[in-house]
C-alpha cells in the first residue's frame, strides 16, 4: 500500500469496527478518502458507528452485503481476526485488490522507529517490560499493538519516539512493508492453525517481522528455541541472541547478547563487556519463562539505546500484567492466580513450572482439536487436583486421570450463557480441594472463545468469583 494521503478521494474498505479497524477508518477519513467501515456485529453492538459516521465515514453493519467489495474499492484493511476465507476477502483477492492490516497502516504513518514483539507465549509480558524500560530510560515510549494504543493512533502521536508493538500473527500476515527498527521473536510453538490451517502458514505469518529488516535493524531472537536458531541465519539484520540457559554460542555474534547464568541476568555488550543486571530471584515475575521475558525484554531495550542501568531498574520492580499469572488473593495461605491468557498448552505448561507448591488447576476452553500431552508430565509432578471447564472439559479431564491425578472435577456445561455460573462453580470446586500452601492457577491452556468474549472477559470473571469466596 502507499502512505494513507494517498487515497484521498479513493475508496477503501475496512472490514470489523474493533479498535485497530475504528482507528484505521479514521486515519483514511482524515486523509480524504472514501471511506467504508463493514462490521458483521448489528448496529446495536457497534457503538463507534455514530463517531464514524459523524466523520464522513459509511457504516454497514450486520454482515457482508454483496457489492462491499467491488472494482472500485482500492484497498481493504481487514480486522486481524477476520479470517481470509469470509467473501468479502476472497472477492478483493479475486479482483487484485491490496488486503492489509492496521500494522501495515500505521508503518506509513509512523514517525518514530518500531521495536516488534511475536511469539506464541510471553508478548504482553514482554512488550509491557521493554516499555517499561524505556520508560526508566527516558525514552518516553508509546506501547501499542494488541495492547495499549491503536498502532495507527500511536503512529500519528509519535513524533520520534518509540513504538513499542506487540503483534500477532494475524496482524503480521497482513503486512507488507512493514520494518520495525528492532524485532523480536520470543518462541514458536502450535497454536491457530484454526485460523491460519497450516503450521507453515503460521510460521511465514510471525517471520514477515523480519521480512523488510536491514543490516541497520536488530533481530531479537530465543537461542533455546530451535525455530528461532534456525531463522537466525537468513536474516539481514544483526542478530542478537537471548537464551535463560546460559551464554550463546559464548559470547554472541558481536552485536551484544542476554543471558542467565549461575542465577545471574547478563548483558553482553557489543564489544565483549559483561553487564551483570538482577539475580532472577529477584524477579517479582516467577518462572524460567519469565526470566526468558526478562532477557529478551533487556535485549531489546539496550538495542533501543537504554542503560543498564534503567533496565536494571524495570527488572526489578515490573509486577507483571492483568490475567498472566496475576496474584488474585490470598485465603487462608491459599493462593489464587489469573492465568487467563494461557491460551496454548504451552503457556499452561510454563505457568505450572513456576510454582513449588502443589497446584490445584483450573483449565479448558475452547476444543481446536490441538494435542495437549506435552502437559502431562507436568500435571503429574505438580498437580494435586484439577477442576475442568469448556468444551476440552472431558479431553483434559481424561489427561489428568492419565497423569495420576486423584481429583479430577468437572464442570458440566460450556454454554455461553452459563458462563458467569460455570466459573463459579470452578472456583468453589477448587476451594473444596484446596488447603493451606498450595495454590490454585487459573491456566486454561485454549483459547476462550467456546464461552466467553475474550482471554479478558474470561480472567476478570475468574477474579469475581474469587473475591466472593
Amino acid at each position: 500500500m502507499r502512505h494513507p494521503r494517498d487515497y484521498r478521494d479513493q475508496e477503501v474498505l475496512v472490514l470489523g469496527l474493533a479498535r485497530s479497524g475504528q482507528a484505521a477508518a479514521k486515519t483514511f477519513a482524515r486523509f480524504g478518502a472514501r471511506v467504508t467501515a463493514n462490521d458483521a456485529k448489528p448496529r446495536s453492538e457497534c457503538p463507534e458507528a455514530d463517531e464514524l459516521e459523524a466523520m464522513g465515514v459509511r457504516v454497514v453493519c450486520g454482515g457482508h452485503p454483496d457489492g462491499i467489495v467491488h472494482d472500485g474499492v482500492r484497498l481493504v484493511v481487514k480486522n486481524p481476526g477476520i479470517p481470509y476465507r469470509v467473501a468479502p476477502l476472497v472477492r478483493a483477492e479475486a479482483l487484485g485488490i491490496e488486503t492489509v492490516t492496521e500494522v501495515e497502516v500505521a508503518w506509513h504513518l509512523a514517525r518514530g522507529p518500531i521495536i516488534g514483539i511475536t511469539g506464541t507465549n510471553g508478548k504482553t509480558t514482554t512488550t509491557t517490560w521493554i516499555g517499561r524500560m524505556l520508560e526508566a530510560a527516558g525514552l518516553r515510549p508509546l506501547v501499542a499493538g494488541n495492547i495499549g494504543l491503536p498502532l495507527c493512533e500511536a503512529a500519528e502521536a509519535g513524533e520520534d519516539r518509540w513504538i513499542v508493538a506487540e503483534l500477532s500473527s494475524f496482524q503480521l500476515k497482513g503486512t507488507k512493508d512493514f520494518r520495525p527498527r528492532i524485532a523480536c521473536l520470543l518462541n514458536f510453538s502450535e497454536t491457530h492453525l484454526d485460523y491460519h490451517g497450516t503450521m507453515d502458514d503460521y510460521w511465514h505469518s510471525k517471520i514477515r517481522l523480519f521480512a523488510n529488516q536491514t543490516a541497520e535493524d536488530a533481530a531479537v531472537l530465543n537461542w533455546e528455541d530451535p525455530a528461532c536458531r534456525l531463522l537466525a541465519p537468513s536474516l539481514a539484520a544483526r542478530v542478537i541472541p537471548f537464551s535463560a540457559g546460559g551464554e550463546p554460542e559464548g559470547g554472541g555474534f558481536g552485536h551484544g547478547a542476554a543471558f542467565a547464568e549461575n542465577g545471574v541476568l547478563v548483558l553482553r555488550e557489543p564489544d565483549g563487556r559483561r553487564v551483570e543486571l538482577a539475580r532472577a530471584d529477584d524477579l517479582v515475575l516467577k518462572g524460567r519463562h519469565n526470566v526468558e521475558n526478562a532477557l529478551a525484554a533487556a535485549a531489546a531495550a539496550r538495542a533501543a539505546g537504554a542503560e543498564p542501568a534503567a533496565i536494571r531498574e524495570a527488572l526489578l520492580s515490573f509486577r507483571g500484567v492483568e490475567h498472566r499469572q496475576e496474584l488474585v488473593a490470598d485465603i487462608g495461605g491459599v493462593r489464587w492466580y489469573n492465568d487467563s491468557k494461557a491460551t496454548n498448552a504451552t503457556a499452561a505448561v510454563r505457568a505450572l513450572a513456576a510454582f513449588r507448591e502443589p497446584i490445584v488447576w483450573i483449565a479448558g476452553g475452547l476444543d481446536r482439536g490441538l494435542d495437549f500431552r506435552e502437559l502431562t508430565p507436568f500435571v503429574a509432578e505438580r498437580v494435586k487436583a484439577a477442576v475442568l471447564l469448556g468444551q476440552t472439559r472431558h479431553r483434559l479431564a481424561q489427561l489428568a486421570l492419565e497423569a495420576g491425578v486423584k481429583a479430577v472435577r468437572v464442570v458440566e456445561t460450556d454454554a455461553r450463557e452459563k458462563a458467569a455460573e460455570a466459573v463459579e462453580e470452578a472456583v468453589r470446586l477448587a476451594a473444596r480441594e484446596a488447603v493451606r500452601g498450595d495454590v490454585v492457577l487459573f491456566s486454561p491452556a485454549c483459547a476462550s472463545w467456546d464461552m466467553f468474549a475474550s482471554y479478558e472477559e474470561r480472567g476478570r470473571m475468574f477474579k469475581a468469583a474469587v473475591h466472593r469466596l
